[in-house]
């Protein structure tokens, strides 16, 4: 998670962001996004990262809303109730335990997270990495925690 740690620390010096359950969360949100191994280690169903994502979604019956966040249309907002019905204990309860914070209190916050992580995950409308990576994250964790938001 070396590249995560560097991008966190050049955003506020490290100690800011380590004390920070939303950074926490958007850190670890990240590792399983960009995990192939996230399904296999909570037992889900699926392949890992962005795939297993979306296919929990898909059966919590919110493929398309999941699906908006893709494509290059207007991302549909998520909620928490939402988020919890497609990522359940498994997924939710990790990420909650990684940021220090309750289930509920994660989901709330991966419901305002989640659309526009996954929305600059996939710049070209594709569910898969490019070749180079996933592209400017420092931009992108600088605009979820809060920092300049492009229009």
């Amino acid at each position: 998670m070396g590249l995560l740690d560097s991008v966190l620390g050049a955003l506020g010096n490290g100690q800011q962001q380590a004390n920070d359950p939303k950074a926490l969360l958007i850190q670890a949100a990240l590792s399983m996004l960009t995990s192939q191994s996230a399904g296999q280690a909570t037992g889900g169903a699926g392949s890992g990262g962005l795939g297993g994502l979306l296919s929990a979604f898909e059966g919590a019956g919110l493929g398309q809303l999941a699906q908006s966040w893709i494509g290059n249309g207007q991302n549909q907002a998520v909620s928490a109730e939402q988020v919890q019905q497609a990522l359940g204990g498994g997924h939710l309860e990790q990420l909650a335990q990684a940021a220090g914070i309750s289930p509920a209190e994660a989901a709330s916050h991966l419901s305002g997270i989640l659309p526009d992580l996954v929305n600059q995950l996939t710049p070209h409308g594709e569910a898969s990495a490019p070749a180079g990576g996933f592209g400017d994250l420092a931009g992108l964790l600088g605009g979820l925690l809060g920092g300049d938001k492009k229009a």
